[in-house]
């Protein structure tokens, strides 16, 4: 990465021929909207989706791709070097978007050595056949939660990393996996950093969809802790645009904060999703929490600036109130045939 936050290197714009593109993850959320959004912008474009349909990946978010001859789904997963490499040799990849991780915070502190597997040692997997196959772009979606919480600082791309948590260690270790590839072979890698992502056929392990969920079977929000803790949300479509362009237009070697400007803590998230659903007044609407046992690490907030985002003319266009209105409509799938 260049030494000067101030100070980057021109971007090398990719050639926006006949492209393949492949997206690791494409049957969970961010990956599933991401391939959406690049079949409906490069309708030429072949897109290839490897997704192993863990409890939190479904096809039906892609039901309408299902008779597009240009997407393929193969399912495998990232940590089989075996199936990897064949992958690679079989297909002639340009792009990849390396979206497959596992995710929720709270199972990582129960399975942490897992999530090091699939995070750190899956990406290594995907990134040592990348470069072998010699791929013109390798796109890294990472999390703001490597930086770890800060009440009043805002990070930027230079800040330095201090996860809190197994899920954000893990991520931190696979973008020095990353980096050492451009640092050592130039390799084409770009890593991004996103705020917390909501959207339609989001997994209800999620704070948003877990709230709407709760409030459409008449339960309560649960919200672990004190429920001060403030997060900035970013609507899907905005990271997926993000992140065509970023591979348009990103410095190569460059890290990338996504991050958003709409910022509210947890309590009264879950206040206005009472309000939306269940059409309570004020003085009813805390009869919809319920207070439970807070996870053993729980960051407060994480500010993030997004400067060279907004330099390659990218920033937030869905507004909260009518990105959360969509959200409710869609909160998620129950997944409980994965690949109907």
């Amino acid at each position: 990465m260049s030494d000067n936050f101030e100070k980057q290197s021109e971007p090398s714009k990719l050639t926006l021929g006949c492209k393949t593109v492949l997206v690791t993850g494409g049957a969970g959320f961010i990956g599933s909207h991401l391939i959406i959004l690049l079949a409906l912008r490069y309708p030429h474009w072949r897109i290839i989706n490897i997704d192993c349909l863990h409890y939190c990946s479904s096809l039906k978010n892609l039901k309408c791709l299902k008779n597009t001859s240009a997407y393929k789904f193969i399912q495998g997963d990232i940590c089989d070097q075996y199936f990897i490499n064949h992958l690679f040799s079989a297909e002639n990849i340009d792009i990849v978007f390396h979206c497959a991780a596992q995710s929720h915070v709270d199972n990582s502190f129960l399975c942490p050595s897992q999530f090091m597997h699939v995070n750190a040692d899956g990406t290594s997997v995907v990134l040592q056949a990348a470069f072998e196959a010699g791929v013109e772009r390798f796109i890294y979606v990472s999390t703001d939660e490597v930086y770890g919480d800060s009440l009043d600082k805002e990070f930027n791309e230079l800040s330095p990393k201090n996860p809190t948590n197994p899920y954000s260690a893990s991520k931190a270790v696979a973008e020095n996996i990353v980096m050492s590839y451009w640092e050592k072979y130039k390799f084409p890698v770009i890593i991004t950093r996103s705020s917390n992502v909501y959207g339609p056929r989001q997994y209800h392990e999620k704070v948003i969809p877990r709230f709407l969920l709760l409030l459409q079977q008449d339960q309560k929000c649960t919200i672990q802790g004190t429920g001060l803790q403030s997060r900035h949300f970013l609507h899907v479509d905005d990271v997926t645009d993000a992140l065509l362009i970023v591979m348009e237009r990103g410095v190569l070697g460059e890290i990338y904060n996504i991050g958003a400007n709409f910022e509210i803590n947890i309590i009264q998230l879950a206040r206005e999703l009472v309000k939306m659903v269940k059409n309570a007044s004020n003085d009813e609407l805390d009869n919809w929490l319920l207070f439970v046992e807070d996870r053993p690490v729980s960051d407060l907030r994480y500010l993030m600036i997004s400067d060279k985002m907004h330099k390659l003319g990218w920033k937030p266009n869905v507004p909260w109130k009518a990105g959360i209105r969509r959200t409710s409509k869609e909160p998620g799938n129950s997944f409980s045939s994965q690949n109907g």
